[in-house]
Parts: structure tokens; C-alpha cells; sequence
């Protein structure tokens, strides 16, 4: 990598680059990028924010707080193993990220995400139907493009290539978005306003910015999207950072969430041997990291946590250790070049992981039913909000309301940095009578 390539993508859209941070190694600007993650407001509310399951149930599973630490190390161990694979094929190893570089990037990646999960996020997108709509990823790359405390106009002010490997839809919500027609759907039919998955309008100038460096060829060609009748469109590709950080988080969900499920005992035996088991028997796969599926089955459903834990920790390293780089010849810059991806018979054993929690997990009546209820509280304290701005509002979010000129994305920014707490406890404040109180501060 060119010393005039590096500087390009350590750059910052704010303030001029310092000569260095904490040391004078190569990564020292993606070292501040962790540190202002780190540090951020927004990253300190993911503690009470929703993984899977609902935030109060228990002090054992995951917020998203937890699972974007999880998503790092497990990105910091793919990166690990690469080097270790590709140290001898420069094409590849000179591109790596660096583990501040790829720490920095998953922990940022549910920055954006509301207060009850995917719910909330439907719930948003519904209110800001006319006015830009809400996705959850592209509320991250305002975050830290816009909202952040580091920086005035530019939010969390990270660096190039820490952005870009932030950017998992590198498409813009009116671009992307094909709803049913506003005649046919409400409030009562949430399901009709989930996203797309893109980045908002308003942050259109960033992603230019974003995408600078590269040729108009490339920056062409990441951006098109596969059109898709009667739904959303979809974008095609990811930044090989991004392309680790995905497969991180895939690792997190499909087996740290299958760890919250069988401690908190939300699937059985029976249920993972007619689902998992024979499933994999099925496709011919009868080991998995060199262990066989009773090992699995055995220590899983054993009923003590060292043994889950043991065969946790198994199924993250065969994973990690089934990471490939491919290179894709339409892409000139390396940066869209490479692209991490998971070797067979891996990848499928992880997408059947994956389908087994969000069927039996997500899908199940009890946690639908938490989502559907914190809907329903945003959806009504968006509208109390959307009536009285300059009643209540706090003070600071009075003053970017009057200055605003798309005054519902104020109120939508506001909705979507509040915690679960914070949103439970804001909508008891207006709504119930015998809670609340003026000392306590909105």
C-alpha cells in the first residue's frame, strides 16, 4: 500500500489528521477511530438496547452492547487467521485491516440501531414514511457522519476507511424502497413499512465522500442494486472490510444468540434434533470442526455452562478457521477487490444456525409479542412528540428542532437514541397518570 493510499483513507472530513494517537504505529488513526467508538454516547446505550430478547427478562443474555464486543473479537480473530494464511500473498495481506481498523468497524455496527430491536426500527420507518424513512444501518453512518459528540458538523469524524467499512448498503433509501401503496396500509400492518436495507438520503454527501478515491468505474458499480419486483431493492456489494465485519456478526447471531436461547431454555432437544441434527445429516455433514454432532448435542443440552460453553467456543473457532479471501476481477481497487467469504460445507451449517434462531427465537409468539408492544409505544410517543415539539422535547433537541429544516428527522433521531428503558419510562411519563414527576429530567 502506497504511502499516498494510506493517507487518503486516514483521512477524516473535519478536523486535519494528528500526527499520531497513543503511538506512532501505522494504525494510529484507526486507533482514535476505536477510542471515539468507544467512548461515544451511543455506544454506551447499546447496554440497554435489545440483541434478541427483551432488556430487564434477565441479567444473563445479550444486549447489543455485548454482542458488538463479541462481534469485534470475533472480527479481530478472522483477521488474525487470514494474516496467518495470506502472509506469503502481499495482493492480499497488504489490504488486511488492522485490528484497531476492524475493532473499530464492528463495534460500530449497531450504533444506529432503536430502542426494541428490529420492531422499533419498523415502528420508525413508518412514522418517517413521508419525510425519509428509518433503517437502522443507515442511522449508523449518521451517527458517526453527523451526530456524534466529537465534531460539530461531522459527527463521530472517522476515518475513511473505517467508514467505508461501516457501509453495509452502500444505497440510498429513495433509490432502494418500493412500499405497498400508503392506501392499503397502516399502523396496524407494521410488517408493510419494514426498510430497506440502505443508507438514508440525507447522508448522500457522505457516501460521495465515502466513495471518492475510487475510480468512476468502481464507484459505479458498488453502488447498483438488483431490482426486485413487488419489493425493496437490494445493493450487491460490501468493502472487504465490510465483508469481515458481516461474517463476524453472522458468527455472533448464529451462535452466541443460539447460547442465549438454550440457557434461557427457549429451545429443546427435540426441537434441535429434528431441526439442526437432521438437517445436517441431510446435506452429508456428519463432523463438525472435527467433532462429531453428538458432541454438540451432548454438551449443548447438558444443562451445565462449561460444557455449553465448550461447545460455543468449537463451533466459533470452526468457523473462523473456514474464512477465505476471493477476488471479484469487475472491481479495479482492492478495497472492493477482496471480499471475505466462508468456505462449504461451513457457510451452510452456520445459515442453518441462523434459520434456527430466528425461527424458534424471534419468531415465537412471546418475543413478538415484546416487539409489537414497544411498536406501539413509539408509535404513540412519536406522535405526542410530533404534536407538542416545543412542549417536550428537551431543551438541547428544542433547539435542533427550530433550526431543522426536515423537522420530523429531529424527532426521529431523538426516538432512536433513546434506550429501551429510557422509551418505557418516557411513555409512562406521558401516558400513565400516577407515574413520573418534575424532578425527573425528559
Amino acid at each position: 500500500m502506497s504511502e499516498n493510499s494510506a493517507q487518503v483513507w486516514t483521512a477524516r472530513r473535519g478536523y486535519p489528521a494528528r500526527k499520531h494517537f497513543n503511538s506512532h504505529s501505522a494504525d494510529s488513526d484507526f486507533q482514535r477511530d476505536r477510542a471515539r467508538v468507544i467512548h461515544s454516547a451511543a455506544f454506551r446505550q447499546l447496554q440497554s438496547k435489545t440483541q434478541v430478547l427483551g432488556i430487564g427478562e434477565s441479567d444473563f443474555y445479550r444486549t447489543r452492547l455485548t454482542h458488538s464486543l463479541e462481534v469485534a473479537q470475533i472480527g479481530s480473530g478472522i483477521c488474525e487467521r487470514l494474516r496467518e494464511r495470506y502472509q506469503v500473498d502481499d495482493a492480499v495481506f497488504a489490504w488486511l485491516p488492522s485490528m484497531s481498523l476492524i475493532e473499530a468497524v464492528c463495534l460500530s455496527h449497531d450504533l444506529g440501531h432503536p430502542p426494541f430491536g428490529h420492531g422499533g426500527e419498523v415502528a420508525l420507518n413508518y412514522m418517517m414514511r413521508d419525510h425519509g424513512g428509518f433503517e437502522g444501518n443507515g442511522q449508523t453512518l449518521r451517527i458517526i457522519s453527523r451526530l456524534g459528540e466529537y465534531s460539530l458538523e461531522h459527527g463521530l469524524d472517522l476515518t475513511r476507511r473505517t467508514k467505508l467499512g461501516v457501509l453495509k448498503y452502500p444505497g440510498l433509501h429513495g433509490a432502494l424502497a418500493h412500499y405497498a401503496s400508503t392506501s392499503e396500509v397502516d399502523n396496524s400492518n407494521l410488517d408493510a413499512w419494514i426498510p430497506p436495507k440502505c443508507i438514508l438520503d440525507a447522508e448522500a454527501d457522505v457516501l460521495d465522500w465515502i466513495l471518492e478515491p475510487f475510480s468512476a468505474a468502481d464507484r459505479q458499480r458498488f453502488q447498483t442494486y438488483e431490482q426486485r419486483s413487488g419489493k425493496h431493492s437490494r445493493t450487491l456489494y460490501k468493502s472487504f472490510d465490510t465483508s469481515i465485519m458481516d461474517i463476524a456478526d453472522d458468527i455472533a447471531y448464529g451462535v452466541h444468540d443460539l447460547e442465549d436461547a438454550l440457557a434461557m431454555r427457549l429451545v429443546d432437544f427435540k426441537q434441535w434434533q429434528q431441526e439442526v441434527v437432521v438437517a445436517l445429516g441431510d446435506a452429508g455433514i456428519e463432523q463438525i470442526g472435527g467433532k462429531e454432532i453428538g458432541f454438540y448435542s451432548d454438551n449443548l443440552f447438558s444443562g451445565q455452562h462449561k460444557a455449553r460453553k465448550h461447545a460455543i467456543s468449537n463451533l466459533v473457532n470452526y468457523f473462523i478457521a473456514h474464512i477465505e479471501v476471493v477476488q471479484r476481477d469487475e472491481f479495479e481497487h482492492p478495497l472492493l477487490k477482496l471480499k471475505a467469504q466462508m468456505q462449504a460445507p461451513a457457510g451452510e451449517v452456520l445459515a442453518l444456525l441462523k434459520d434456527f434462531i430466528f425461527r424458534r427465537v424471534i419468531k415465537r409468539p412471546e418475543v413478538q409479542a415484546f416487539e409489537y408492544k414497544g411498536q406501539m409505544m413509539i408509535l404513540k410517543l412519536f406522535d405526542a412528540l410530533a404534536d407538542n415539539p416545543m412542549r417536550l422535547l428537551p431543551e438541547e433537541w428544542q433547539e435542533m428542532y427550530r433550526e431543522a429544516d426536515n423537522k420530523q428527522r429531529v424527532l426521529c433521531d431523538y426516538m432512536a437514541s433513546m434506550t429501551d428503558s429510557q422509551a418505557t419510562k418516557l411513555y409512562h411519563r406521558f401516558f400513565t397518570p400516577s407515574m413520573g414527576s418534575v424532578f425527573d429530567r425528559i
